[in-house]
């Protein structure tokens, strides 16, 4: 995996922690495509970030700052590796993206919203797309033009009533991923 485009193109990432499942290249490409001129002087937040692929992603491409929020500790570090990698300079938080979201998130206080839960792919698995479509405070952090950029198994469906606009959905692969805007906006 690489930096796609921008400042740090071309850089490569370090390996994936175990158990992680990064942004492939591909899916990113197609992510930032879709985005657009909407990135340079973006403020970003980049949950369940893994790797911080999509978040620095974003920062080589010119958005004004980002915070990264992963609840594991060696997911931190390999963000903070990369970053270094990268020569990009960000908020690294080790906290679960819920706690974040109800403690830290302020109104409007960000652009872009990166979130790439765990899949939920079998019964009893914590469907945590579902959790965070339903989080207002997520709504509420966004800023009223913002666009949330969600990345689900090729299965998931949006909830009804939970305060997203779907402005596009694109599979790539066995992915699938949303760019969302609050309903409000």
């Amino acid at each position: 995996m690489r930096i796609i485009a921008g400042s740090a193109g071309g850089i490569v990432f370090e390996p994936a922690p175990e158990g992680v499942r990064p942004t492939m290249d591909r899916i990113r490409g197609a992510i930032f495509s879709s985005l657009g001129e909407v990135v340079p002087g973006a403020r970003v937040l980049d949950l369940f970030a893994g790797t911080g692929a999509l978040g620095i992603e974003a920062l080589s491409r010119g958005a004004a700052s980002a915070t990264f929020v992963d609840r594991e500790e060696r997911c931190s570090q390999s963000i903070r590796r990369n970053l270094a990698k990268s020569r990009l300079s960000a908020t690294v938080s080790t906290l679960d993206a819920f706690k974040f979201l109800d403690t830290q998130a302020t109104p409007d206080g960000f652009d872009l919203i990166f979130a790439d839960p765990p899949y939920s792919k079998q019964a009893g698995d914590a469907d945590e797309a579902t959790r965070l479509c339903m989080s207002k405070p997520l709504v509420e952090t966004l800023s009223p033009m913002g666009i949330f950029i969600l990345e689900t198994f090729l299965k998931f469906r949006l909830p009804q009533d939970c305060g997203w606009r779907p402005l596009r959905e694109k599979r790539a692969g066995e992915t699938l991923f949303f760019l969302l805007r609050r309903m409000s906006g």
